[in-house]
């Protein structure tokens, strides 16, 4: 909390309107770490979210916190947004749940926590179409592309991506999806080592419409900052219309045959 208020401060400090912490920024460790840890939206962090965003008249989307859910008994992984008056703005529930192998370790993130069910769109408080996602949603391009398709401009990725994927992954995935979707992609990142022997990547990135990286955090804890130029990503949009040349008509599975007559 100390240090997601420092930072949080630091990049209000350099001009930010909208902050994005990255994913569980409350806690990291063991299942027990982790239940331990869980909170309501009325708790201290989403307290401290909402607070610190009316203070410092920003849009905060503040990471993701294990929400206790009521008659739930796993925890949600919950990503929330609250504009410059303090009030929250959106909530969205990680609908993908990161059940993998990597790099010899086994993770069971739906031993713990429920996946969401719905796609949520949000807005700044200056208007601009926020479409959220956290973490392992990055390599599911479909959510992505819904999130364009309802408007989005740009997309918040709070992340703790291991140190693997981070290193080998994490950068063309965000730039895959900022092109294809043609939307600034914000993409906060955990950066160490954690207890139950887990260890994020960094590398904090914002990320242009066109694919350009924007920033990149070093390898330590920080942050980052970037002009967004909506009007240069209409001009992306208008010069290369992908999102307009698509064809939802024609991408049809599996494939019906036809039927004789």
């Amino acid at each position: 909390m100390a240090a997601a208020d420092r930072l949080t401060r630091a990049a209000a400090a350099d001009g930010a309107q909208l902050i994005v912490l990255p994913e569980k920024w409350t806690a990291m460790g063991s299942q027990e770490d982790l239940r331990a840890s869980a909170e309501g939206l009325d708790g201290a962090a989403v307290e401290w979210a909402r607070a610190i965003a009316r203070e410092l008249r920003v849009d905060l989307v503040a990471g993701s916190i294990l929400e206790r859910v009521p008659g739930q008994e796993k925890l949600a992984n919950t990503s929330v947004h609250v504009d410059p008056r303090g009030e929250i703005r959106a909530t969205y529930r990680k609908l993908h749940m990161f059940d993998v192998e990597v790099a010899g370790r086994s993770y069971r993130e739906s031993e713990l926590e429920e996946p969401g069910d719905e796609i949520v769109m949000s807005r700044t408080d200056g208007g601009v179409e926020l479409g959220l996602s956290i973490c392992y949603d990055l390599r599911f391009p479909e959510l992505y592309r819904i999130l364009a398709v309802q408007g989005a401009r740009v997309v918040t990725v709070p992340a703790a991506f291991t140190l693997t994927t981070t290193r080998e992954h994490w950068e063309v995935l965000l730039r895959a999806r900022a092109i294809e979707n043609q939307t600034f992609v914000i993409a906060a990142n955990q950066v160490g080592k954690h207890p139950a022997g887990q260890h994020s990547g960094g590398r904090s990135m914002i990320v242009d419409p066109w694919g350009l990286v924007l920033a990149q955090a070093p390898d330590s804890a920080g942050h980052i900052v970037a002009d967004l130029d909506l009007a240069g990503q209409q001009e992306i949009r208008a010069r290369l219309p992908s999102l307009a040349n698509r064809r939802p008509q024609a991408y049809r599975w599996p494939v019906q045959e036809a039927v004789p007559a």
